[in-house]
């Protein structure tokens, strides 16, 4: 797809205003406040990060993991915020893309399904140069395996090289999301940084600019 193709689909995203408008499950469940598209999509990144939503920071500055997120993606990246915010080296299409809002007790809503079933595809498809697709927490996972995917995020990325290193379609490296949450999650799975984190930062090295 040329960048003017490319261009015309990120404009027609930043307009998009289903979940408000009209919500798949109806005007019961139409997202709260006003919606706030975020992701990037690049003609020349050979690395995918798919990521959940956007949470309320993100949502307020229009800029992908600006947030603790963020900063603990980029250490394991090994990047820099020039590095990572550099459309050259990374596009980032979470399945949602807009902040879906809060439950009850405080915690983000899961992605809104609406992206996932109107952009995603389209934007994965205008992207065929993507070498690498990184899935950062589980609702990502699913979708980018499929049905062959774990129930367990656990046992998506402990299995991860079955999927980083597969020889049919697009290699997928599947990742914990980088929340505070998952920061018990780290200190029990000692080989996440010990086996995938040096695989990751060397892919991140052979793919960017």
């Amino acid at each position: 797809m040329t960048e003017e193709h490319l261009q015309a689909l990120r404009e027609a995203i930043s307009l998009c205003r289903r979940c408000r408008d009209d919500p798949a499950r109806g005007m019961d469940h139409r997202l709260p406040h006003e919606p706030r598209p975020v992701a990037v999509l690049s003609s020349s990144a050979r690395i995918l990060i798919a990521g959940q939503a956007p949470g309320l920071r993100v949502h307020e500055s229009g800029l992908p993991f600006n947030d603790a997120s963020g900063d603990r993606l980029r250490q394991w990246l090994a990047v820099d915020r020039t590095a990572f915010y550099d459309p050259g080296n990374f596009a980032i299409v979470p399945l949602g893309f807009c902040f879906p809002g809060y439950d009850g007790h405080g915690s983000d809503l899961p992605p809104r399904s609406e992206c996932a079933s109107l952009w995603r595809r389209r934007a994965i498809d205008a992207m065929p140069q993507i070498e690498l697709v990184l899935a950062v927490g589980h609702y990502a996972q699913r979708w980018h395996l499929g049905q062959g995917c774990p129930k367990s995020m656990t046992e998506t990325v402990r299995n991860w090289r079955r999927y980083a290193k597969s020889n049919s379609g697009t290699p997928v490296l599947p990742l914990p999301h980088p929340s505070w949450r998952n920061t018990g999650w780290l200190r029990r799975n000692l080989w996440f940084e010990t086996e995938l984190l040096p695989f990751l930062r060397e892919q991140v090295k052979a793919l960017t600019v």
